[in-house]
């Protein structure tokens, strides 16, 4: 992929257009709630922020929550932003809902891909991750029609240290699905989410190494999600080959404030939804400014902000860490990511000797 101007413009934006959604999961970024938010961007306030973002071009928007489908004007977004050119990515929750949807109507409104979560290689595992029973066979349902709708899938599957045992069955389980991607995310602890629930960080490294050989030759692309260091691991098995493979999809580099950013139900905007800091409001201010001006978001754009490890590390440039982690253990987004295992050159381990919150 070219090179990405990242102080330009996002690569990603999420917009949680609503924090309703009938699920209870343990790890929720949003700690979602059962009903929407009267404070939530109204129709003719979400018809101007996608006005705004199309003015800034950025490659995909991501519709999520909460549940996008507990707005009833869910699909007239993404109608409505498609007219406008924008590439539009749909994250509904696997429930009634979804069920009870016309696929073939969430293809022709213009969502250009849907992610859906497995969060458990069994009913069992899964509905216990999820809160609520019926949640895995709506999700397997919905994976099967969205393929007999023609809908491009990506199966995400969050790795926590209660599923961890669960890798080689989730692998397996992908082959059978056929997603086009599979994106393997990391815990972060905000929300919902523990740090008592973050695998360990050896146990990552080979998980990632498993990873890398799927790079290429599965039949379905392979990304992490707040997991950079995969592609650390991708350029040190496969040389300057593995920046440009698969699981590379995404710009080098990109990560939170640096090529993303999130919008939350009410218009606050930050760099991620996992690093829930408020940067202004799209309200007030236009998203674009606010993406190539707030220091928060310029100083994450920064490689050489980054401290700890990850500021002495060789790979920061493509890398990085997880800023949303950082900040979730210590209180600070530039520290170092602990879910990686990796001490690059002339690194002391003493020298990081921060106290998680």
């Amino acid at each position: 992929m070219e090179a990405y101007d990242f102080n330009e413009r996002p690569f990603l934006v999420f917009w949680e257009i609503t924090r309703a959604c009938a699920l209870a999961c343990s790890h929720c970024r949003a700690e979602a709630m059962p009903r929407r938010d009267p404070e939530e961007l109204d129709p003719a306030e979400s018809r101007r922020l996608i006005d705004q973002l199309a003015e800034m071009k950025p490659p995909m928007l991501i519709l999520t929550g909460g549940d996008p489908l507990m707005r009833r004007d869910a699909l007239d977004l993404v109608r409505y932003a498609a007219g406008k050119g924008l590439h539009v990515g749909l994250s509904p929750s696997a429930t009634e809902l979804l069920v009870k949807a016309d696929f073939a109507e969430i293809k022709a409104a213009g969502v250009q891909r849907m992610s859906l979560s497995l969060d458990g290689a069994t009913r069992e595992t899964h509905d216990a991750f999820r809160g609520v029973t019926g949640t895995f066979d709506r999700t397997i349902e919905a994976i099967h029609r969205s393929h007999a709708a023609g809908l491009s899938l990506q199966i995400n599957t969050t790795l926590t240290r209660s599923n961890l045992h669960e890798y080689e069955a989730f692998k397996n389980m992908m082959f059978e699905l056929k997603p086009a991607m599979w994106s393997v995310f990391l815990l972060v602890p905000t929300g919902r989410a523990g740090l008592a629930e973050l695998p360990d960080a050896a146990d990552l490294e080979r998980i990632f190494e498993d990873m890398a050989g799927l790079v290429g030759n599965a039949p379905f692309a392979v990304k992490t999600t707040e997991g950079h260091h995969f592609r650390r691991v991708l350029i040190q098995k496969m040389g300057t080959k593995g920046r440009t493979m698969q699981g590379m999809r995404s710009p080098q580099g990109i990560r939170d404030g640096r090529g993303v950013m999130f919008i939350s139900h009410t218009g606050v905007v930050s760099p991620s939804g996992f690093l829930p800091i408020d940067c202004g409001n799209v309200r007030e201010i236009h998203p674009t400014e606010i993406y190539r001006h707030n220091p928060l978001f310029v100083s994450l754009r920064d490689n050489d902000a980054l401290g700890g490890k990850c500021g002495l590390c060789e790979y920061r440039s493509v890398c990085g860490g997880s800023r949303s982690r950082a900040y979730g253990i210590y209180g600070d987004p530039f520290a170092a990511d602990p879910a990686c295992e990796y001490n690059p050159k002339n690194y002391q381990p003493e020298e990081d000797c921060l106290t998680p919150l």
